[in-house]
């Protein structure tokens, strides 16, 4: 046991993650509602005091890879100078938008924007402007913003890891600031906290997944939503996801994503024809439109003339939740999207990983937000049933309403339900293989024994977070909310710095020579071209998997 730690792990993080984990499992087992309340007190802490800091630092995350995309840097490639890209662009685009959004945009896209209706930070609800403004704080939280997120941890794992040479893991772009630290006390801590905003990120999502599978399940066939069924739903299709993440990200992740990009644009499509299509495609060019004509606004809104506290405890409730969730994920996100980037240039890796996404984003959210926005604004019965449906029943209660044959909606259900759990499978098994790599000191072929631990670890967290919201009688979609939170901040402070350490590294670099010369190794570090390479293919079996030792 001893020989394997120090051969297949980084054991100050592995064993410390581990150890954390199991004592974070056994507090909300024995004291549930005693973790509750104590998280929703440091979540309360958070909001309050730290409010500033997350949309500052949102905003500013969009601006700095922008400013990246369109420099002279943009033609650097993310590996060596004759890289070329592993995946094809409709792979790479649907490992990109399952792992990134997945299980969110369905929970969320017929949902949030009836709330936003019926419940603005500001103005009058239940009007035709309100309905404006829903889509528009929608678009917000699923826009620029997350990808932006997502784009700094990639960009940075991806050009240290694969152009100079350093272990794939969140430590190693600290090496422009700390050196050889990274391999010290530093650059666990910082691999230790990518793990927690890992798990506790992907927990969210499992758990908002089971909530709506369970709710797809009571839909269909009438069985009764409770926390028991979701608890059974998380670990039956984390099941699922182990097997595909033992098979790797060619024969597992891959595959899975593409076959959950392709249901999900049949689910979108169905939704399309068979509701108000050609206002649909007008509501999508306001929505955009209206978005970049309010993004600059709504980016550095913070409410603060806002006397009876409305407006605040709307923006903790969205707002800092999203930017929360997205800095919980972006370890995961992060470090897979920069896994499967190998070889495109900095400029091709910003603008696919923003734009692209994005845009598919806005796309399905205006098919579904407005469809479900439209029904609540014509009244009548359809109208106040979805209105009062609900965050996990408002997708299906949408379906049914459809103008289509009962079975037809039925089977639009089972399709919705099929969507979920794909999108789940394909996050958990994205995010086990992500937390594995984060363990044991950036290596990208972990042992399946590792891959294995993790997969039932995220789950098992998903389930005690249910759990202990319902103990205490809370909502458990508020405990998933405050995770998230609470998990986010130190990984924001992370990420800033680790904007620092890019804009370092890249002031050393000689664009005009990018495509001409191999790039030289970091000071102090040796030119691994070849073995970043190795472990860029090792998910077949290729590769030796070698870390950098402690020089």
């Amino acid at each position: 046991m001893k020989q394997h730690l120090k051969e297949h792990t980084n054991p100050p993080v592995f064993i410390t993650s581990g150890i954390v984990v199991i004592a974070f499992v056994l507090w909300g087992v024995l004291a549930p509602s005693n973790l509750n309340n104590v998280a929703s007190e440091v979540n309360s802490f958070i909001t309050t005091n730290f409010e500033w800091l997350y949309i500052l630092s949102a905003t500013f995350f969009v601006v700095f890879v922008l400013a990246v995309m369109v420099s002279r840097f943009g033609t650097i490639r993310i590996g060596p100078p004759d890289s070329k890209p592993e995946y094809s662009n409709l792979a790479w685009f649907a490992m990109l938008f399952t792992a990134g959004m997945g299980i969110g945009l369905v929970f969320y896209a017929v949902a949030e924007p009836v709330w936003h209706f019926q419940n603005p930070p500001v103005g009058e609800p239940g009007t035709q402007a309100a309905a404006q403004r829903a889509m528009n704080f929608t678009f917000f939280h699923w826009g620029l913003h997350p990808w932006a997120i997502y784009i700094v941890l990639g960009l940075a794992l991806g050009y240290f890891a694969f152009r100079k040479g350093l272990p794939l893991r969140p430590a190693a772009a600290f090496y422009p600031l700390i050196g050889n630290w990274i391999y010290r006390w530093p650059g666990h801590i910082v691999d230790v906290l990518a793990v927690f905003g890992t798990l506790f990120g992907l927990a969210t999502s499992l758990g908002l997944g089971g909530n709506q599978v369970g709710a797809g399940l009571n839909a269909v066939f009438g069985i009764e939503n409770t926390t028991m069924l979701q608890v059974i739903i998380i670990l039956a299709i984390t099941a699922v996801a182990v097997v595909s993440v033992m098979f790797g990200i060619d024969k597992g992740i891959r595959n899975l994503s593409l076959v959950n990009l392709w249901l999900a644009f049949a689910l979108m499509l169905f939704v399309f024809f068979f509701g108000p299509t050609l206002d649909l495609l007008n509501m999508l060019a306001s929505n955009v439109g209206y978005y970049f004509q309010h993004l600059p606004e709504l980016s550095f809104q913070t409410f603060p003339n806002n006397g009876n506290g409305t407006a605040q405890e709307w923006q903790g409730g969205w707002t800092l939740f999203y930017w929360g969730w997205w800095i919980a994920w972006s370890p995961f996100v992060g470090m897979f999207i920069a896994r499967i980037s190998y070889g495109r240039t900095i400029r091709n890796f910003i603008g696919g990983a923003m734009f692209a996404p994005v845009g598919a984003s806005f796309v399905w959210l205006s098919i579904f937000g407005n469809s479900g926005l439209r029904k609540v604004l014509s009244g009548g019965e359809d109208g106040q049933a979805l209105a009062d449906a609900g965050f996990n029943k408002a997708m299906f209660v949408l379906l049914d309403q459809l103008p289509v044959a009962d079975i037809v909606s039925i089977l639009a259900s089972v399709l919705a339900v099929v969507v979920v759990v794909l999108f789940f499978a394909t996050s958990s098994d994205s995010g086990s293989l992500v937390v594995d790599i984060l363990t044991n000191g950036g290596d990208p072929n972990p042992k399946w024994q590792q891959r294995l631990f993790w997969a039932i670890s995220e789950g098992v967290i998903a389930c005690v977070l249910l759990a202990a919201g319902a103990a205490s009688g809370a909502d458990a979609l508020s405990a998933l909310q405050t995770a998230s939170i609470v998990t986010g901040l130190p990984f924001c402070i992370v990420l800033l710095l680790m904007c620092v350490g890019i804009a370092k590294a890249l002031s050393q670099e000689r664009p005009n020579l990018a495509v001409q010369r191999e790039p030289s190794p970091l000071p102090g570090m040796r030119s691994s071209a070849a073995r970043t390479r190795a472990g860029a293919t090792a998910d077949s079996g290729s590769g030796s998997g070698e870390r950098d030792s402690e020089s």
